[in-house]
Formats: C-alpha cells, structure tokens, sequence
C-alpha cells in the first residue's frame, strides 16, 4: 500500500503512456510501411500482445465450448424424445398386429358356429380358489343371458352364469361346478368333460370298454342344448384304466390357454332368466 501511495503519480503517468501506445499500435494503416516511431511502439508491446491474444483465444475456445456441449445436450434429449416415441409406436404396432390375429382367427370360428354370436372383452377374472371365473364387457343390454355357451378362436371357454347390463361373468370349463357333454373325435366315446381346477379337466362316465388314447382330441356333443356339436374342448394327456371299477380315468388339457384369454364370443342361442 505504501509503495501505490509513494509511486501513484508515476505509475499513472505509465500507465497512460501505454493506453496510448497501445491505441497508437492498433490505429496504424495497413496499407503503409510503419515509421520508426510506430516500429518502436510496436517493438515495446509485442510481449503484450501474445498474452492478450493467447487469453482472448482460450476465452473464444471456451466459450465455443460451452455452447458445442449447450447445442450437444440439447441434441442429446430431442434423440431421447425421438428413440421413445419411435418405441412407442414400435409397441403400439405389435400390439396391433397380435390383436388383429387374434380377432381374425375369432372371425374364423365366428364363420363356423351355426348360431348368432357376440364379441366380447375379457376385463377381469376371479382370484378366489372357489371358483374359476371370467368377467366379460357385455351383458344384457346385448342380448346376453346366463347360461349361453362362450367360445374362443381355439375352442370352448365357458358359460355365463351372472349377468347384469354391462357385464357377465363366465364360468371357465375348468371349474369343478362346470359339465360339458363331450365326445372323443376319433372313436366317437362320449363322456362329460368336468373340471378339475388348475386349468385341467377330466373326461368322466367314459367306461373302460371305449377306445380313448392320450392325444385324442375331445369335443362337444351337442347334447344338453348348451354347446353346440363339434366345437374343440381339449386333448387328452393321460389313460388310466384301473384292476377295479367300470370307468377309465382320463385328464384332459383345455385347448384354449385360459390364462392368456383377451377376447371371447358368446354364442347368442338358449340360455335361461
């Protein structure tokens, strides 16, 4: 501090004296040979010159830097936004196209059914251990009532058993309550397909005399006036037939895959208020 108070007036006057060298150096015309005067004053602040432009080169260099990662950051999340919504869509088509299967091949058993019939949405299913139960979209206000046979692509699902407006609630073939009239395809043994929970079933009343073999396919008889004939219930997995009793004891695998089930039809003849 001692040394600024003591020198101040000098020190002004030098630094005065290079403000105007400086503004004399960078005024001199290019399109003339510089004269010893300017030759001198250039001589004097060149070592000044190369810190001056070395820091204004690293601020220029920083600053392009700053706004190269600005422009790169933003690039980077308008990519993101466009991998997402690219995605997306890439999703929404798959989904698209499995469910245009699935309604193309419930169109095809729609064609075979010789009854009227509804499409219907699986919204919801029964948890409990008491009963194996869908709930479909459609209810009375669309012709629905309990008791009408419910299809999918692949063969029988059910029957409804409770029906309000909207809603009905279908009773799966694999439920111990459930009784279906069947026939075994190739040999034509008839039984009643019940169900046995954990999504298998059992052909029943099938005395040990009839010709059934693991893979037969086993469909609806049309008896009983609920299924119609001829309609797909599943394969059979395994034949026991035991030293005692009349019965064979045969389990059968639904051929519709129940826990995957999105649409269903219900077959609008019968039924019961």
């Amino acid at each position: 501090m001692d040394f600024l108070k003591k020198y101040s007036y000098q020190l002004l006057i030098g630094a005065g004296i290079l403000v105007a060298l400086l503004v004399f150096s960078l005024n001199v015309p290019r399109n003339r040979e510089a004269n010893i005067v300017e030759r001198s004053a250039l001589t004097i602040l060149s070592p000044l010159f190369k810190p001056f432009s070395a820091l204004s080169h690293a601020v220029e260099d920083i600053w392009d830097g700053y706004i190269r990662l600005v422009d790169t950051h933003q690039e980077n999340l308008r990519l993101r936004n466009d991998i997402r919504t690219l995605n997306q869509r890439v999703q929404d088509g798959n989904e698209a196209i499995q469910k245009n299967s699935r309604l193309e091949q419930l169109l095809d058993m729609k064609k075979e059914v010789n009854a009227p019939t509804i499409a219907a949405t699986v919204i919801g299913e029964d948890v409990t251990s008491w009963f194996r139960t869908l709930v479909i979209n459609r209810g009375s206000s669309s012709g629905i009532k309990e008791g009408m046979a419910v299809l999918s692509a692949d063969g029988v699902v059910g029957q409804t058993i409770k029906v309000s407006s909207s809603t009905s609630r279908v009773l799966l073939l694999t439920d111990h309550a459930s009784g279906i009239a069947a026939t075994i395809q190739r040999s034509r043994a008839r039984g009643v397909v019940k169900g046995k929970g954990e999504m298998l079933c059992t052909l029943e009343f099938a005395t040990r005399e009839e010709d059934v073999k693991v893979g037969d396919m086993v469909i609806t008889s049309g008896i009983g006036g609920v299924f119609l004939k001829g309609i797909p219930i599943g394969e059979v997995t395994m034949v026991k037939r035991g030293e005692y009793g009349i019965f064979q004891t045969i389990s059968i695998r639904p051929a519709v895959n129940i826990p995957h089930l999105e649409e269903v039809l219900v077959v609008q003849r019968g039924g019961y208020e």
